[in-house]
């Protein structure tokens, strides 16, 4: 199995449309190289061993299979189909666009045409206040320093202005472009409030987060089930009804979608394991009627996880209501998702299993949904 790799890339330009060959670089890298974790704002700073027009410079992460030196070739390759020339004898010169491994995991490299880490890193601040803005922890493996100490240790006296532009990843530009409305679903601590927050950060989404902690009911039903179960479910289906309708119905100008940590037919799947039969048949008439009325999420994603993980998570958050909930009421939401799933074909249902995936703390998990959303 090959192995996977994280190699931080310097990209700069300064001519022609500085900006536009800056992105049309990261979507060769997207093709030919790896995954873009990361991506700095732009710096823009004077020309360095030369004189020439101000670059624009910025440094991106990269998860690649590849060696480095095949990421070396690829770059060179890269750089001739963006236009640029090297023209012979020593010296900097003006150049379309200019790719440099900075880092490629923490190999130390000494070879004739690739050098690791870059040389040069430790004296540039044109490359060191982007990868700061990246990786300031980032180790030096030679100098055992981090990435933020090389810059404030610096002899370079260049100064580097952050633009305020923003290049934009081609692969998760493209990831929700089909959607209109996205809604994430799972298990009480499965982790949907924190993936659709991150996705809304990440992808310019207008995000819909349920107000549970507003139902005065929840802490009584967790106190006594059969007494407020029903007023529970009718004041969340109501709920859940109204903040869904108003905001869908409020179209936002600067966001390109909806992403929402739930959708109202939880309400029936949840509904179905509190109450008793009569009070389900009751609520599910009700509920038929309003749901007709909904507009339907484009995609559902459904986060698994699995019993064990879903009380720790819910331990660690701490919310004391929640602290009694056992093993076995969870279980049976988990089965009321899986017979919603088999059920509902007409709707687009992804699912996810997050089980040993902590997508906060680890990036490369994060990375991991986002891919499996990209290959549905």
């Amino acid at each position: 199995m090959k192995k996977r790799s994280k190699v931080y890339i310097a990209i700069g330009s300064n001519l022609g449309n500085k900006l536009q060959y800056l992105q049309k670089s990261l979507v060769y890298i997207t093709n030919e190289i790896g995954t873009i974790v990361k991506i700095s704002p732009i710096f823009e700073t004077p020309a360095w061993g030369f004189e020439g027009a101000d670059f624009y410079n910025a440094c991106i992460a990269v998860q690649t299979f590849e060696p480095a030196q095949v990421v070396l070739q690829k770059l060179l390759h890269i750089e001739t189909e963006l236009g640029r020339t090297r023209a012979g004898g020593d010296g900097y010169q003006s150049r379309t666009i200019d790719l440099d491994i900075l880092f490629y995991d923490d190999e130390v490299i000494d070879t004739t045409d690739l050098q690791l880490p870059h040389p040069q890193l430790h004296l540039r601040n044109f490359v060191l206040a982007p990868l700061a803005a990246i990786a300031p922890g980032k180790v030096h493996p030679i100098f055992k320093k981090s990435v933020l100490e090389l810059l404030e240790q610096s002899p370079d006296a260049g100064v580097c202005k952050n633009v305020g532009y923003l290049l934009e990843d081609p692969k998760r530009k493209q990831l929700f472009a089909n959607y209109n409305y996205i809604a994430i679903e799972g298990n009480i601590g499965a982790g949907k409030t924190t993936l659709a927050t991150k996705i809304s950060e990440d992808f310019n989404a207008k995000l819909i987060l349920e107000r549970f902690a507003d139902n005065p009911f929840l802490p009584k039903f967790y106190e006594d089930n059969a007494r407020y179960a029903f007023p529970l479910e009718m004041s969340f289906l109501a709920d859940r009804y109204q903040q869904i309708s108003d905001d869908l119905a409020q179209f936002d100008l600067f966001k390109d979608f909806v992403v929402s940590d739930y959708d109202v037919f939880k309400s029936l799947i949840f509904a179905k394991v509190t109450l008793q039969q009569e009070e389900f048949s009751l609520y599910r008439k009700l509920f038929t009627i309003m749901h007709k009325e909904m507009i339907k999420p484009d995609l559902y994603i459904y986060l698994h996880q699995n019993t064990e993980r879903l009380l720790a998570n819910i331990k660690k958050r701490g919310r004391m209501y929640e602290q009694k909930i056992p093993a076995s009421y969870l279980e049976k939401i988990n089965e009321g998702y899986t017979e919603f799933m088999r059920s509902k074909n007409e709707h687009n249902v992804l699912v996810i299993d997050v089980s040993d995936k902590d997508f906060v703390a680890n990036p490369e998990d994060y990375e991991a949904i986002l891919d499996q959303i990209a290959n549905f």
